[in-house]
């Protein structure tokens, strides 16, 4: 069979039906897909979008995410993506189309790592640029060894800590007879048996955190991203019906565990909920799983952050566990598999006192308000687009201060899931994104983007209106790159360069016209409320350009430099911080 035959029957035998796509030197794959009943090509207007709708289409489905461009610049293209994949831990295959191998530097066929720059016409050796954000990247240029390595990348893929890989293919080789039965398969090596070897929790680990659990008082579970991709939300929730343990969560492992949840204490970190942060900080255990506990989350003060709790904490990556917080338990577990671990042990625990409390924190300080009792009118927009949303819409959030808006007032409920760029915090992410999540599941994807990132991927409207995608489109448009003015504010004198000056945002409503999508603009709240409840109504793709003052729509509360979580700026009363301190109040 054709080369090109045989990865596409592989992706389909795992249950793959997209590859996003732009077409060059992959232009064989394309063919062999497009004349196969079981997957389709998508094609998207730039090789990033590809990327982003891949790992869009891997977090909602669970299967490995496929984008194939051509090489070079095709490829290069595609390493924002990859990043993003390699940092939120997504599992993707990355098919680049290389050069021939007689004009492939880095072939057999030429001498292995040439000392020259290039020899084929955009050639580029992406193999040496991606390997430190893929779990693995392999130039195949000798066809014997495509079996090997192809299924070797998608079982790295999804094994572990889940993640991108890359398999660079010459040209010439694309469209040769191959023959897999006749050749070496990585399902019988050493690395593979070794893999699948069941590492399992020990019971002595297991006891020592029921006793942390059974003897604290005020506990908290912090939800991260490595809870999400194990999919551990029934295990979860069997833990909090039995316990009513209080959650809070990173930007990651927001819609895990629902809104609903009366013991939902939301968004902790720099930009997080006052009320998160009081929770966490108050705590006297904490449970950790799939979260990293970066600087995002802690703050700067690592000494004062969960300061008078025992910590436990669960990682599938054994390099993550206690490397910038001290921990009490380290368990180096799959998230599920350690809920369930815990969840088939018998224990009680009292902790109503702090129930009432953590309650008290989440009605005193609502997201949808200053402390001096103003409307916060950006979150109360997100809050509203929320009031609206189907039961199961999948919201796609781009990276800006609107990403904290939502972080902060968006209720995720029902089957609705809410997809982030996080570690590497991609501007573009969220229009590409909505793109594969709505063609993964066939349900209505939703886009919050600022003014800056809608641009970046600004030409994948056109694919919305060619599929006639159900994806409505909400800009908050402040006319600001919103984040980092804050820093030029804080620390530049309020040289607002780049992100105000010399800095425009096109007539958004015209653009959307244009692509044939229908748009509109409104700048008083209740025009914009009217808007948002009646674009919600139906599965149209729409968009939506909200004008925001940019003179105030900033985000607050953020943890003050120097400050411990819970005393974020603006600062509450000293007298009514102490009050809602229940460990002794940092100095």
């Amino acid at each position: 069979m054709k080369v090109s035959d045989y990865i596409i029957d592989f992706l389909v035998q795992k249950n793959i039906d997209k590859v996003f796509s732009y077409i060059g030197k992959n232009a064989h794959l394309c063919d062999s897909i497009d004349k196969h009943d079981a997957i389709e090509n998508v094609f998207t207007l730039h090789e990033q979008a590809a990327g982003f709708s891949a790992e869009a289409y891997a977090r909602v489905t669970g299967r490995t995410g496929v984008a194939s461009t051509t090489s070079g610049p095709g490829a290069t293209n595609l390493v924002t993506a990859i990043g993003s994949c390699f940092f939120d831990s997504v599992p993707t295959i990355f098919i680049t189309g290389q050069v021939n191998t007689y004009e492939c530097k880095n072939s057999s066929e030429c001498e292995y790592n040439a000392p020259v720059r290039q020899i084929g016409f955009q050639e580029a050796d992406i193999v040496s640029i991606v390997k430190p954000i893929t779990k693995y990247a392999m130039l195949v240029d000798n066809i014997h060894n495509l079996r090997y390595e192809l299924e070797k990348a998608y079982f790295l893929s999804q094994e572990g800590r889940k993640g991108p890989v890359l398999i660079d293919l010459p040209l010439n080789l694309t469209y040769r007879d191959f023959n897999p039965e006749n050749e070496k398969s990585f399902y019988d090596s050493k690395i593979y048996k070794d893999a699948c070897k069941e590492k399992d929790i020990s019971d002595d680990i297991i006891e020592t955190a029921i006793e942390l659990i059974t003897n604290s008082i005020r506990p908290v579970i912090l939800i991260g991203g490595g809870a999400r991709m194990s999919d551990a939300e029934s295990e979860l929730m069997i833990l909090l019906n039995k316990t009513n343990i209080p959650i809070v969560y990173s930007l990651m492992g927001k819609d895990l565990i629902k809104t609903d949840y009366k013991y939902n204490l939301g968004f902790i970190g720099s930009y997080g909920n006052r009320y998160s942060n009081l929770t966490l900080a108050n705590a006297d255990l904490l449970i950790v799983l799939g979260s990293r506990l970066d600087a995002r989350q802690t703050g700067r003060q690592m000494t004062t952050f969960a300061r008078e709790a025992k910590i436990i904490h669960v990682d599938l990556d054994k390099h993550e566990p206690g490397r910038r917080i001290k921990v009490d338990l380290l368990v180096h577990a799959d998230v599920k598999n350690f809920v369930n671990k815990i969840n088939a042990k018998e224990f009680n625990i009292e902790i109503e006192p702090w129930l009432h409390k953590v309650l008290d924190y989440k009605k005193r300080y609502s997201s949808l308000y200053t402390i001096e009792k103003k409307e916060k009118i950006p979150n109360k927009i997100i809050a509203y687009i929320s009031e609206h949303l189907k039961a199961d819409d999948i919201i796609c959030v781009d990276v800006g201060i609107h990403q904290m808006w939502a972080a902060q007032s968006l209720e995720v409920t029902g089957e609705q899931r809410a997809l982030f760029s996080g570690g590497m915090g991609a501007m573009g992410f969220a229009l590409p994104a909505a793109i594969g999540a709505t063609l993964g599941t066939e349900k209505r994807a939703i886009v919050i983007v600022g003014d800056g990132g809608f641009q970046i991927n600004i030409q994948e409207l056109e694919i919305i209106k060619r599929r006639q995608l159900p994806i409505k489109i909400f800009i908050m448009n402040n006319v600001l790159l919103g984040m980092v003015s804050l820093m030029q504010r804080k620390f530049l004198d309020g040289n607002l360069i780049g992100t105000e000056d010399d800095y425009s945002v096109p007539n958004f409503k015209n653009i959307g016209n244009a692509y044939g999508i229908k748009s509109h603009e409104a700048s008083h709240l209740q025009d914009i409320y009217d808007l948002i409840k009646k674009s919600l109504k139906n599965n149209n793709s729409e968009l939506i350009d909200i004008q925001l003052d940019e003179s105030k729509d900033l985000v607050e509360p953020v943890i003050a430099a120097g400050r411990p979580m819970e005393d974020m700026c603006p600062f509450l009363d000293r007298e009514e911080l102490k009050k809602q301190m229940v460990i002794t109040p940092h100095k």
